[in-house]
C-alpha cells in the first residue's frame, strides 16, 4: 500500500476524544488489535485500519459499558464487529435482558439473583 495513511497518537487522540494514555494502556490490553508502528523516537503512528479498531473498542466500552474483559473476550473468539451494530443486531433476544446505558445484554437467573442479594445487602447496611 502505497498511499497508507498514517495517524499520529496526538491525531488519534484528538479524533476519538480519548486521551493519549488511555491509547497507551488499550495497546497493552488489546495487542492483538491495537498494534501502532513506531517512528523516530518511539512515536506511535495508527494505521487507517487500527483506528476503525480503536472506535469499535471506544464505542463498546464507553457507550455500551462492556468491560475490558469482554472486549477481551471478543478479540479472542475473532467477534470484534466492524461497527457496534453488528454485534447489537447479532444478540439474541429471547434470553433475558438487563439494560447497561444504552445496550442490551443477555444475562441469567443467576445473576440477576445475586444482584438482588447484593442490593438487599447495601440496603441493610444503609438502614
Amino acid at each position: 500500500m502505497e498511499n497508507e495513511y498514517f495517524a499520529s497518537i496526538n491525531e488519534v487522540s484528538k479524533r476519538l476524544s480519548v486521551p493519549a494514555h488511555t491509547l497507551r494502556y488499550w495497546e497493552k490490553q488489546f495487542p492483538v488489535a491495537i498494534k501502532p508502528t513506531t517512528g523516530a523516537g518511539g512515536r506511535r503512528y495508527y494505521r487507517t485500519e487500527t483506528v476503525a479498531k480503536l472506535i469499535v473498542i471506544k464505542d463498546l466500552l464507553y457507550k455500551h459499558g462492556m468491560t475490558i474483559a469482554g472486549v477481551k473476550k471478543l478479540l479472542r473468539d475473532g467477534k470484534l464487529p466492524d461497527n457496534t451494530d453488528e454485534l447489537l443486531s447479532a444478540m439474541p433476544t429471547s434470553a433475558p435482558v438487563a439494560i447497561n446505558q444504552s445496550v442490551v445484554l443477555p444475562v441469567g437467573g443467576a445473576e440477576i439473583d445475586l444482584a438482588i442479594n447484593l442490593l438487599k445487602s447495601a440496603k441493610n447496611l444503609l438502614q
